[in-house]
């Protein structure tokens, strides 16, 4: 199972649904939007930061501070560091640690999700309108796609 995959089953059912629905929202939005307009979203999203970035930032920076702290301040800072480095691995190993639920909470979402907004935006840009199969055959028109999206 992939890593995005992962968090969302660590995910209460609920806050998946509500990313889930925002996003569907936003395409519906999308929809209804000039090449340009949707451009812009797709470089939004390109400086999106993941659920793994975040909690890798995050875990970087208390586990600097707790060591910074601990050999300039008193040598008890020296567990935060081991702290964090534990909820990091059991991310890692698991797919959950604390942080995890308060992010998801706060919509930060994994890789997976952005780049499924991505994509489906360049489907209603229309970069796919012209690709051809290996046997010279067009793909159907995502014209379909975008008519569901905008209903």
């Amino acid at each position: 199972m992939a890593k995005e995959d992962r968090v969302r089953a660590h995910t209460k059912p609920e806050v998946n649904r509500k990313i889930d629905n925002e996003l569907e929202q936003r395409l519906r939005f999308y929809a209804a939007q000039d090449k340009e307009t949707i451009s812009q979203r797709i470089a939004e999203l390109d400086r999106e930061w993941d659920i793994e970035r975040m909690l890798q930032t995050n875990a970087a920076s208390i586990g600097l501070f707790g060591a910074f702290m601990g050999i300039f301040g008193s040598r008890r800072w020296l567990l935060l560091p081991l702290v964090v480095s534990g909820f990091l691995l059991r991310h890692s190993v698991q797919g959950w640690c604390p942080p995890l639920p308060l992010l998801r909470n706060l919509g930060i979402r994994t890789r997976l999700e952005i780049e499924q907004e991505r994509y489906a935006l360049k489907v209603l840009r229309g970069d796919f309108d012209n690709i051809e199969r290996k046997d010279g055959h067009a793909l159907p028109n995502t014209a379909h796609v975008v008519r569901s999206i905008r209903s």
